[in-house]
């Protein structure tokens, strides 16, 4: 009983230690940033604001540390050289984890906008056919999108558009905005054509066909290694099924790997081998074409 009253003391002190430190860092690295913008953070603009995602990331971080704290000591761990480095471990892994969760919906977003330069393109040509500027193709066929990036990204293009900005030049500040190949294509088209005076709904026709073979392709690619994807994550989530398998089978067997430092730096060392087991794995499989 004396443990635990002990183990709950130096923990509420840890914990209050802690929330003060972090308070002060949380408010030093906002005023950083007030200065300087970090680049990283930048590029989630989108989704959360640079000050939210910093908060953000510091309070998932102690609340992991506060967990893993009480689950060690639920699970017999009372030495506090091992309860406190492990707890700060995954407190580290939590804080960059929330970053990637944005840095994902990112890449979604990206994705779903690549998926749509296509439609864009043919329904650009086809407005342009009917005897509408370009100008006016780009906005009649974002009033028949719904609610996705396209359409997100197009509002914002036509809005600098009305402000005086050259058309070309809102095709390139969207293109910065959402780098991408296909994109590049179409911007590149509409400067070069704009400026010589060309067909440019011959042009773009040509340009569909070329968008819609390197869509196909890069799906069929897509295809070909979803399964090898899959494969590395089933190979690198084996090693932690099998440990709790066994932990739940045979505890006795399997407590020294979570109640010594000796059995965390093993965990450690397994982890930092499944993990670039996994990049590497990842590596091969992905095809840059």
């Amino acid at each position: 009983m004396e443990n635990w009253i002990n183990c709950l003391l130096i923990f509420g002190a840890t914990s209050l230690f802690f929330f003060i430190v972090i308070s002060l860092t949380i408010r030093y690295l906002q005023e950083r940033l007030e200065f300087k913008r970090s680049a990283m953070y930048e590029k989630v603009r989108r989704f959360i604001e640079p000050q939210k995602l910093l908060s953000r990331q510091i309070f998932f971080a102690l609340i992991s540390a506060c967990v893993i704290f009480i689950l060690q000591l639920a699970f017999g761990v009372e030495k506090m050289v091992i309860a406190i480095p492990v707890s700060c471990a995954f407190a580290i892994f939590a804080f960059f984890m929330i970053f990637y969760y944005y840095i994902f919906k990112l890449q979604k977003r990206n994705e779903l906008f690549e998926a749509k330069i296509l439609d864009f393109t043919m329904g650009v040509a086809n407005g342009m056919r009917s005897g509408l500027a370009l100008g006016q193709a780009v906005e009649a066929y974002s009033k028949r999108l719904d609610d996705c990036p396209m359409k997100e990204e197009l509002v914002v293009m036509l809005r600098e558009y009305r402000l005086g900005v050259d058309l070309p030049e809102a095709f390139e500040r969207m293109y910065r905005r959402m780098p991408s190949e296909d994109l590049h294509l179409l911007v590149t088209t509409v400067s070069l054509t704009t400026k010589s005076g060309g067909s440019l709904v011959e042009v773009l026709e040509e340009m569909i066909e070329t968008i819609r073979e390197r869509t196909e392709f890069q799906g069929r690619l897509k295809n070909m290694t979803a399964q090898g994807k899959f494969e590395a994550l089933v190979i690198s989530c084996a090693p932690l099924a099998a440990f709790l398998l066994i932990y739940f089978i045979e505890p006795n067997l399997m407590e020294p790997l979570v109640t010594t430092g000796t059995g965390w730096i093993a965990i450690g060392v397994a982890a930092a081998l499944v993990t670039c087991g996994y990049f590497v794995l990842k590596k091969i499989i992905t095809v840059e074409v």
